[in-house]
């Protein structure tokens, strides 16, 4: 069996999902997770992009003992050098750098021949092994790149010191046919290319990301670059819970594994989906809610007859199973620390403290607490750190005798409060307005959709919110078991995402 890597790039090209945000604390609460799950490589940002995205690296870097923890950077000297200092702290370091070779990128973006993309992989790949020994080289647009000229790149960036050389499906324009055949012919042509891994990033523009992820490792490929839930530019990147399922379902055909601790997946796409506030579709491969259920009477006779004949996976191998009661409201700290160490949470003493007030309170109004519920408490406490507007009042009038009316009131960064009533045609219409009006804030809702974290008539709720402003588009995450608290603290996070 071939050991197949698994580089996530949820940090990374996961967070340019349109709508996605993530501050700090996520990011670190996401990258140990993403450990504790078994991925090799996690990218855990791009150091020049930003203060925050650099603060956030750093962090990580200081705190992932096994990954290995990686900084995209373009070709160049500046980004290579963010790159470096931002995961300096690492055990085990790579920077990932890349240059456009298409056609059309060098053109219209780059403004560059040939001959200069080359010179200028080859020194600044060569700057980047001077800080550390792990690099890897992206080809940007490599499949619609003339193929003579990826071989030379390809050999290029090997030579000088690429440990890892990456093709990227750039606007998702491949079928996996074609992939594959690129794949088999770089290994052909690429004179040293058996000295490093080759790696396939594809993006899911015409839905064949993980087909053409997968027929990659069946022509030679040996690291596969993917997100959480498929998150992504446009349609998003292929699918770490796809790619990881195909490979062991299917070793028999693909003669390969990985290092993932599958049972971890469910788990992880859950925090993943909080803490983006992007919902995953119910019938998302592998972890959509509908992935294990039959409602059709021959499907369900099949399944109670023998798994196997409607089942090709079992729900057990991503570590769903039925809600178990772990905790109550005579759970103490360390109770509540072991679960939450168990579900890859892990959180420092003031954040302990905060999430532990939090769940008494949960507590003393749900007699049954699940993972699902602790798992919604942390990512709506996360949600609330550096954010500019916290919600300290909230009072709702509302009937089918009376006409709606809201209370808000609203603590900004430098501790002003404010509160506002207004009457609209709905509880939670007023509640937005209030908000709008207290912020000053001009969005458009997109979005708004509710579910039930868990069953019974006590329930959390999450909401998922999406606004656009100036022309961008936010999301947002609340949970509680009121329905009207959750809303609010859905569109207060979204709103906070666009400040």
């Amino acid at each position: 069996m071939k050991n197949i890597k698994i580089f996530d790039t949820t940090l990374r090209d996961g967070e340019q999902s349109p709508g996605a945000s993530l501050n700090i604390a996520e990011k670190i609460q996401i990258a140990l997770a993403l450990e504790k799950m078994g991925v090799d490589i996690i990218e855990a940002g791009f150091a020049i992009a930003s203060q925050d995205d650099f603060k956030a690296i750093n962090k990580i870097a200081g705190k992932i003992k096994k990954s290995t923890v990686c900084s995209l950077a373009r070709a160049k000297k500046e980004d290579i050098e963010a790159a470096y200092q931002a995961i300096k702290p690492a055990r085990k370091k790579r920077i990932h750098t890349f240059l456009a070779t298409s056609d059309v990128h060098l053109k219209y973006k780059l403004k560059m021949t040939k001959t200069q993309a080359l010179r200028q992989i080859e020194k600044m790949v060569k700057l980047a092994k001077d800080k550390v020994d792990d690099v890897e080289f992206s080809p940007e647009d490599g499949f619609r790149t003339e193929p003579k000229f990826l071989f030379k790149a390809v050999e290029v960036a090997i030579l000088a010191g690429a440990t890892t050389v990456n093709i990227p499906d750039t606007v998702g324009y491949a079928t996996p046919r074609e992939f594959g055949e690129l794949i088999a012919d770089i290994c052909k042509n690429v004179p040293n290319i058996k000295n490093v891994v080759i790696s396939a990033h594809c993006h899911n523009d015409l839905g064949m990301a993980t087909a053409n992820s997968l027929a990659a490792v069946k022509n030679g490929a040996g690291q596969i670059e993917c997100t959480v839930n498929g998150l992504g530019e446009r349609a998003g990147n292929a699918a770490l819970e796809e790619v990881v399922m195909a490979l062991k379902t299917r070793k028999d055909y693909f003669k390969s594994v990985t290092n993932i601790k599958t049972k971890e997946i469910a788990t992880v796409s859950k925090l993943v989906s909080n803490l983006t506030s992007i919902s995953v579709q119910p019938n998302k491969a592998i972890v959509g809610a509908n992935a294990f259920a039959h409602e059709a009477g021959i499907h369900q006779h099949g399944v109670l007859s023998k798994k196997e004949t409607y089942e090709i996976m079992e729900a057990e191998d991503i570590g769903l199973k039925s809600n178990e009661l772990v905790l109550g409201k005579h759970s103490g700290k360390h109770g509540l620390a072991y679960r939450l160490k168990n579900l890859g949470i892990t959180l420092d003493k003031k954040q302990m403290k905060e999430v532990f007030e939090r769940f008494k309170e949960l507590a003393d109004r749900k007699k049954k607490i699940y993972d699902e519920d602790l798992l919604a408490l942390i990512s709506d406490q996360l949600k609330t750190e550096e954010q500019k507007y916290s919600l300290e009042l909230l009072q709702v009038v509302c009937g089918n005798k009376t006409k709606p009316m809201a209370m808000v009131g609203l603590k900004d960064s430098k501790g002003k409060n404010e509160e506002i009533s207004v009457i609209a045609n709905g509880p939670i219409d007023a509640v937005y307005r209030a908000i709008d009006r207290i912020t000053k804030n001009k969005a458009e809702l997109l979005e708004f959709s509710i579910k039930a974290i868990t069953s019974g008539k006590d329930a959390q709720a999450e909401v998922f919110t999406k606004i656009r402003k100036n022309k961008r588009i936010y999301s947002g995450y609340g949970a509680s078991n009121d329905i009207i608290l959750a809303s609010a603290k859905s569109y207060l996070n979204a709103l906070n995402n666009s400040l």
